[in-house]
């Protein structure tokens, strides 16, 4: 029976790989700082089968602790401040938290737990603007803001670990991905969130910023499992996990508001405020590496992943009433 430690556990990616863990009979630990308590409805339905230590990524003594306790098998990083316009607010939290809690733990594994396996949350935000379309491993790291920058800082501090110590330590470059558990700033929450709003009379319109803005948008839980299939190689790598398809935020407003037979231009208006000045566009993954070597591929499509979400939150909405 393997043990698993998971930074980030109550966030959307942490409680679907959380899930996928128990499945496979881990032993999971989850990492919860008081600092940041939230998200705890997304472990609430499997709390009694988890293992819940107080740890920070700001605080190598905490972390060290959970090492010594726990024979860990593989660790997985999720922990992070990832809301883009925020790290322009809280640059030195942001490289605080995603660059040196990074370094924190990969000092730990190469001083005194080697065998420990380690996947870091990387993002296709470290390319900026990229001129590959679509992206590859081997595209240019160019980022373009403060969160961007923690991410690529860390993703080559994995690299250099790797190499210098022999120690199993992956990035996984993931493109956007979505799910039910989504935080509401996110905008695929938000559109599915306030068109079920607008369907039940609560609200009566909804602000969004640049309606052609694209993104490789993939379902969350197809992503966690390529974290975990990334830590069972014979050899550590970084892998790009994305659909190699574009979508538009029009394209989630068209399925979400159209699942509800609603037409969304009569609610939908534009609002300078949430259209971001360095934002990267158009990113688009190529993930022939991933389903070539780890044999993984999305298995969730766009509309199916939207339709989801408006299924969640209309049972919400609901329930609120």
């Amino acid at each position: 029976m393997k043990t698993a430690l998971i930074t980030g556990i109550t966030g959307q990616d942490g409680s679907y790989l959380c899930e996928l863990l128990l499945k496979k009979g881990y032993i999971v630990i989850g990492l919860v700082s008081q600092k940041y308590n939230i998200g705890w409805q997304n472990i609430e339905h499997i709390k009694d089968k988890l293992v819940i230590e107080n740890g920070d990524l700001l605080d190598s003594e905490s972390l060290s602790k959970v090492f010594n306790k726990y024979q860990l098998n593989e660790v997985y990083n999720l922990g992070g401040l990832t809301f883009v316009p925020q790290s322009w607010e809280k640059p030195t939290v942001t490289l605080d938290i995603n660059l040196l809690g990074v370094s924190r733990i990969l000092e730990i594994i190469t001083t005194k737990h080697k065998q420990t396996r380690f996947y870091q949350a990387s993002t296709a935000k470290i390319f900026g603007l990229p001129t590959d379309v679509p992206q590859t491993e081997s595209t240019k790291v160019q980022p373009l803001d403060p969160y961007s920058v923690s991410k690529a800082a860390a993703h080559f501090l994995v690299q250099s670990m790797r190499q210098q110590f022999d120690v199993f330590a992956v990035s996984g470059i993931l493109y956007n991905h979505e799910s039910q558990r989504r935080g509401v700033e996110f905008v695929t929450r938000k559109i599915t969130q306030t068109a079920v709003k607008i369907k039940l009379g609560q609200v009566k319109k909804l602000e969004l910023g640049d309606l052609d803005a694209q993104a490789d948008w993939g379902y969350a839980p197809d992503y966690v499992e390529a974290m975990w299939l990334m830590l069972q190689q014979e050899k550590p790598d970084d892998f790009i996990i994305a659909t190699g398809e574009l979508h538009s935020v029009r394209d989630i407003c068209e399925t979400a508001f159209g699942y509800l037979k609603l037409d969304y231009q009569n609610f939908v208006t534009i609002s300078e405020q949430f259209v971001r000045k360095t934002e990267a566009k158009a990113l688009t993954g190529n993930p022939s590496k991933a389903n070539r070597v780890l044999g993984w591929q999305p298995k969730t499509s766009f509309k199916d992943m939207i339709i989801n979400m408006v299924k969640h939150d209309l049972n919400l909405c609901q329930n609120q009433l």
